[in-house]
C-alpha cells in the first residue's frame, strides 16, 4: 500500500470506493426520478392529490377567512375587499382627472387660437389718446419711486 501511495502521489483513501458507489446510486436515482416525474401518470396522480387537498381544505380556509374578517372588524382595520374597492375608486378618479386634463388642454389650445387674431386687432384699434395716457402713467410711476 505504501508503494501505491508513493507512485500516485496521493494517499490511500479507504472511503473512496464508498463515495463511488454513492455517486453511482445518486445518479441512477436522479435519472429514475426525472423519468417518473415527466410521465403522464405522475401528473395525473399529482393533479388528483391537489384537487383532493383543495376540496378538503376549503372549509378550513373559509373558517380562517371569517375569523380574519371578524378580527379586522374588532381592530377597526380594512379588509382585503375594502382595500381593493378603494383602489378601484382611486383608479376611476385618476382616469377621470386625466380625461378632464385632456379636455382642459384642448380648450386652452382652442382659446389661444381664437385669442391671437383678436389680441392683435384690439391693439391696432386702441385710440391714440389712450396709448399716450398709458405711457404717461408709466413715467409718472417711475418718477415717484
Amino acid at each position: 500500500m505504501a508503494d501505491q501511495a508513493r507512485n500516485d502521489n496521493k494517499p490511500f483513501d479507504p472511503m473512496e470506493p464508498w463515495r463511488g458507489m454513492r455517486d453511482a446510486y445518486l445518479d441512477t436515482w436522479a435519472k429514475t426520478m426525472v423519468e417518473m416525474v415527466n410521465s403522464e401518470a405522475y401528473s395525473q396522480a399529482t393533479g388528483a392529490m391537489l384537487d383532493t387537498y383543495l376540496t378538503v381544505s376549503a372549509p378550513f380556509r373559509e373558517a380562517v377567512e371569517k375569523a380574519m374578517l371578524k378580527t379586522l372588524e374588532q381592530l377597526a382595520m380594512p379588509t382585503r375587499n375594502d382595500v381593493i374597492s378603494i383602489a378601484e375608486r382611486m383608479t376611476n378618479i385618476e382616469m377621470r382627472l386625466d380625461d378632464l386634463d385632456a379636455k382642459i388642454d384642448t380648450l386652452l389650445a382652442r382659446t389661444a387660437q381664437l385669442a391671437k387674431p383678436t389680441a392683435s386687432a384690439s391693439v391696432n384699434r386702441m385710440p391714440q389718446h389712450a396709448a399716450k395716457k398709458a405711457g404717461r402713467s408709466r413715467t409718472a410711476k417711475k418718477g415717484k419711486k
